[in-house]
């Protein structure tokens, strides 16, 4: 019985993809704000091009993954923006001033 690690290797590689990009994610948005989308596109888009180049199923599998991640990104990193707003994760000291300011613009537009 010959045994094929494969489907091991692939799921906590996608575990180590998730959890990768969930941290590159909360830092980005803390270090260039969510205007880092921009890049989370050019990476999956490049990852998902290099799959397909990749003559290697599993090597191919785990760049794919690791770019449909970045594409989940981008909608990440707009939603801990408002995490932070919120205050579930910490500001960046540097910016948090102007954070506060925009939400109470808002919560005035919604008020008048």
């Amino acid at each position: 019985m010959e045994l094929h690690p494969e489907g091991i290797i692939l799921g906590l590689s996608t575990i180590a993809i998730i959890a990768f990009s969930r941290w590159v994610c909360i830092k980005a948005e803390y270090y260039f704000t969510k205007r880092f989308w921009v890049a989370f596109l050019l990476i999956g888009t490049l990852c998902i091009a290099a799959s397909l180049c990749i003559g290697e199923r599993l090597y191919a599998a785990i760049v794919s993954i690791n770019g449909f991640c970045f594409l989940w990104g981008i909608g990440e990193i707009i939603q801990q923006e408002k995490r932070v707003a919120m205050g579930w994760f910490p500001a960046n000291p540097k910016r948090a001033k102007k954070i506060v300011s925009v939400e109470l613009e808002k919560t005035n537009k919604l008020i008048d």
